[in-house]
């Protein structure tokens, strides 16, 4: 059958995907966009995730499974670290339950984050493709891997080590480990979540075969022009360099002491700065509200969450952990960047934005230490070179505008994936 054919075929039957996310903010927000740019393609989409995102699943048109209320996370497993091994005994725990419902929906492709191992174990059980959304950048599972064999924040419970077992025995993955959720890849296609100027070609192969996508929501510039707020900086803002902190919301699961001690020193950095208006996002973070105040100044605030896409149309700089979604909306909005990174990818994304241009680090390690002339430092050093940051920033935004607008491309590619 032609392709011609063969595409018109596809429009005419019912063309169904489930799609698989854990409970991770970060991670739902970049398969968002997949999801409504599918519905849009025509597919009919299941999405199996927490109550929490269920409202954004249903205004991007897909129909909405309370994965974690029948089946909880914590029952399965409460103890193991890093936390995403938790969702590997998830998926040993609950899979031919979880088959069962998701078979009723009529799946013709599975789509799922890499953390959601559960999603690869019910490709398998019903025998469809898969397409995985890469978590993070430059996650290389062999590199990955060996690194969290030496973590020491790594803690494995009994159920863990059970539940790979029956991953291995029962469910044909050979590779099963409690690190599952670095390894599964997909042979069939896997969506890399930034442009490609962020992936050197010779870093591709482990993710092959790859779409590039990207991170940011679909039709970024009208909600950009949009999206209505109150000023995030207050009276006299303008005249104010207006510097955004956020550290994201997984740091403070694991290096809350070194996140609050950072945040100590730059709030009294900026204390004693005229010019600078600081605000301090916590991620959601529940530090106390003596914790809280001890970082407020009459210059810095200190925010539970913000609207962060909203912020950063205000900011004159954002000091950043370099996840992926704060980074690359950072560079839609053309925001000079300060870098601290904490772990995971964060080093190694800091690492290509200060090539590229746009950020200045901070410290010269994850997590080092710094004081008060540092910070002073680094912000001279950002007003000094603000237009070739701008100027980076410009061409790099350019390149989010072209991998977004490639998607339909992405779509189209997904479908013909379907037999």
């Amino acid at each position: 059958m032609s392709s011609v054919r063969n595409h018109g075929f596809l429009r005419r039957r019912r063309c169904t995907g489930a799609f698989f996310c854990m409970p991770e903010e970060g991670h739902f927000q970049r398969l968002l966009p997949l999801i409504s740019g599918l519905v849009c393609s025509g597919m009919e989409a299941h999405v199996f995730t927490h109550r929490k995102f269920g409202p954004q699943v249903e205004r991007a048109g897909g129909i909405f499974f309370d994965l974690f209320s029948k089946y909880p996370l914590e029952r399965a497993d409460d103890e193991s670290l890093p936390i995403p091994c938790r969702f590997v005994t998830f998926a040993g725990r609950y899979a031919d339950e979880i088959g069962r419902d998701v078979k009723k929906t009529g799946p013709s492709l599975l789509i799922h984050d890499t953390f959601a191992v559960i999603g690869r174990v019910i490709a398998t059980l019903l025998g469809i493709p898969r397409v995985n959304v890469c978590s993070g950048h430059n996650v290389a599972p062999a590199r990955y891997l060996a690194a969290l064999r030496q973590d020491p924040r790594v803690r494995i419970s009994l159920q863990c080590l059970r539940a790979v077992e029956v991953l291995r025995e029962s469910y044909g993955l050979t590779d099963a480990s409690p690190f599952s959720y670095v390894s599964s890849l997909s042979p069939h296609l896997n969506i890399y979540c930034e442009p490609p100027e962020f992936l050197e070609e010779e870093k591709r192969p482990p993710f092959e075969p790859i779409a590039f996508y990207g991170s940011l929501p679909s039709l970024v510039e009208e909600k950009c022009d949009k999206r209505k707020g109150r000023a995030h900086f207050g009276p006299g803002g303008a005249r104010k360099f207006k510097v955004f902190v956020s550290f994201g919301t997984i740091v403070w699961r694991y290096y809350a002491a070194d996140a609050f001690r950072a945040l100590a020193t730059l709030a009294a950095a900026f204390a004693a700065i005229d010019n600078v208006r600081a605000v301090i996002s916590l991620g959601g973070a529940k530090i106390g509200s003596k914790a809280s105040a001890a970082l407020t100044r009459s210059n810095v605030t200190v925010e539970s969450r913000v609207d962060q896409w909203k912020i950063l149309q205000e900011a004159d700089a954002f000091l950043t952990h370099h996840g992926m979604n704060s980074t690359h909306e950072a560079i839609f909005h053309r925001i000079p960047m300060v870098s601290y990174p904490f772990f995971w990818d964060q080093p190694e994304l800091a690492e290509i934005c200060q090539k590229l241009g746009m950020a200045i680090p901070l410290t010269e390690s994850p997590r080092g230490e710094f004081g008060k002339d540092e910070v002073r430092v680094v912000l001279t050093r950002l007003a000094d070179e603000r237009e070739s940051m701008r100027a980076a920033l410009s061409r790099a935004r350019k390149w989010e505008q072209a991998v977004i607008a490639n998607r339909p491309a992405v779509h189209q590619r997904i479908i013909d994936l379907i037999e």
